[in-house]
């Protein structure tokens, strides 16, 4: 990470960085993400609500992804925002 970026812990830094290399917009399942990081859909799902646009503990998210549901398939992308923090503070 830069050192003017946010204090991020490695598995947000590390979803962000395989959700910038997923070809397109659409980001990829969950299920693949989670293959590629090596952990289970609830860790993820915990990760990627922080950094979501939800409201935990009174305080919003930063809304760098969306987690979006269609059937029973859980797809997870970078938001605009998201892609503009990737872009300015976390190295390839």
């Amino acid at each position: 990470m830069n050192d003017d970026a946010p204090e991020l812990d490695e598995l947000s830094a590390a979803i962000l960085r395989e959700l910038a290399a997923a070809p397109g917009e659409a980001g990829m399942s969950l299920p693949r993400l989670g293959k590629h990081l090596g952990l289970g859909a609830s860790v993820l799902m915990r990760s990627l609500s922080a950094m979501s646009n939800a409201r935990i503990g009174g305080v919003d998210g930063p809304g760098w992804v969306r987690v979006t549901q269609v059937e029973e398939r859980w797809n997870a992308a970078l938001t605009e925002e998201g892609r503009a923090f990737v872009a300015r503070h976390l190295r390839p």
